[in-house]
């Protein structure tokens, strides 16, 4: 509302004033029985409370700002007033809407609520944390990394020496258009989890022990037991005096917690250029308990992992970046195994591409 639809004061007596602030309120009352919404209720406020052309604005500039300076206090006083009543009618008006709201939304809780169909872990998943949570009652914390690697965090800083057979296309997956990058800066997809065991070690002094599940890739033609992509967990511990027997016990216990109390492991001989000395882990069949069966070929033994202690020329392209992993110093081990192997010994798979067809009738067995 306008000034000019504020009429003026005839006169600055109490009586007059009571009369011209009574004539508002009313004015103020009919305009809160209208509101219906909250349009509405924003309408009304507008209209009285607006900074520019709100009516109260437009009476104090009327009434207040024009009056003689002895009547400015009982003008001031019944604005107050008319103020507050305004107010008041907006919280009102502001509960009966909400509360209209709120009614619109209510919901029937006596009505059959929906029915949700309960999940299962997918066995991949399911062995992953089973794996996990037996290295983590060890006192192993959890290392994750990027899937996509450079060649150095992938094959160099882990002592394989350019030429080596796991660089080449034939077993690694690579990203194109790196030709013209230096041979340690090529991106590809990683090839074990082992990178996480670097970046960790650049990023934490010892002592370090952390469990490091995740996606790898190969360049592998698919078949009932190889797959383009898989997941391995693998393990780090590095301190001072860690030794082979450390290695020894750590697994042994780990497997005993995994398989059962009677399983019984033992150590080959093997190579891999991140550790010195190397080993494959054989455990005893936990199915037939070493007597023979068809999961274990008849041996009674089944090969589940590799491992050995932490060869010295991986922490000499450690310390380049952390200088406490100094070879002479410290010592440590590491270990890996395949997931999805273990998943597949375990729930009787015949063949690995199951584990990521999405089949429904597959996946349901497991529910």
């Amino acid at each position: 509302m306008q000034n000019d639809e504020i009429p003026p004061l005839s006169g600055w007596s109490e009586a007059e004033l009571d009369r011209a602030f009574a004539a508002v309120a009313a004015e103020v009352e009919k305009s809160a029985a209208s509101i219906r919404s909250p349009d509405d209720k924003e309408q009304f406020r507008l209209a009285w409370l607006g900074r520019k052309q709100g009516r109260l604005k437009a009476i104090s500039d009327a009434w207040l700002k024009s009056a003689p300076a002895e009547a400015k206090k009982q003008i001031g006083q019944r604005f107050n007033t008319l103020k507050a009543e305004i107010e008041q009618r907006l919280e009102q008006a502001g509960a009966g809407s909400s509360d209209s709201a709120l009614n619109a939304e209510a919901i029937d809780i006596t009505l059959p609520g929906t029915r949700r169909k309960l999940g299962a872990e997918h066995p991949l998943i399911k062995t992953w944390n089973e794996i996990v949570a037996v290295f983590q009652r060890m006192g192993y914390s959890v290392g994750v990394g990027p899937e996509v690697e450079t060649d150095y965090y992938n094959f160099e800083s882990l002592n394989f020496p350019p030429g080596h057979p796991a660089r080449d296309t034939q077993d690694t997956l690579v990203i194109v258009g790196q030709e013209r990058k230096p041979l340690r800066d090529r991106l590809l997809m990683r090839t074990h989890t082992s990178p996480v065991q670097i970046r960790t070690m650049e990023q934490q002094p010892p002592p370090v022990r952390i469990i490091i599940p995740g996606k790898v890739h190969r360049n592998d033609a698919a078949d009932a037991t190889h797959y383009p992509i898989f997941h391995q967990v693998e393990g780090l511990c590095v301190d001072t005096n860690i030794t082979f027997g450390d290695l020894k016990g750590t697994l042994d216990a780990a497997m005993k917690a995994f398989f059962g109390s009677s399983v019984k492991t033992r150590f080959f001989p093997s190579f891999f250029p991140f550790t010195e000395p190397s080993a494959d882990v054989q455990i005893s069949c936990p199915f037939c308990g070493g007597s023979g069966c068809r999961k274990c070929k008849q041996s009674g033994w089944i090969e589940l992992l590799g491992c050995g202690m932490v060869d010295p020329a991986v922490f000499g392209f450690v310390s380049q970046k952390q200088s406490l992993y100094d070879p002479a110093r410290i010592s440590g081990f590491a270990f890996g195994m395949g997931i999805d192997r273990i998943a597949m010994m375990k729930y009787g798979i015949g063949d690995i591409g199951l584990l990521y067809s999405g089949d429904q009738r597959f996946l349901e067995q497991f529910a």
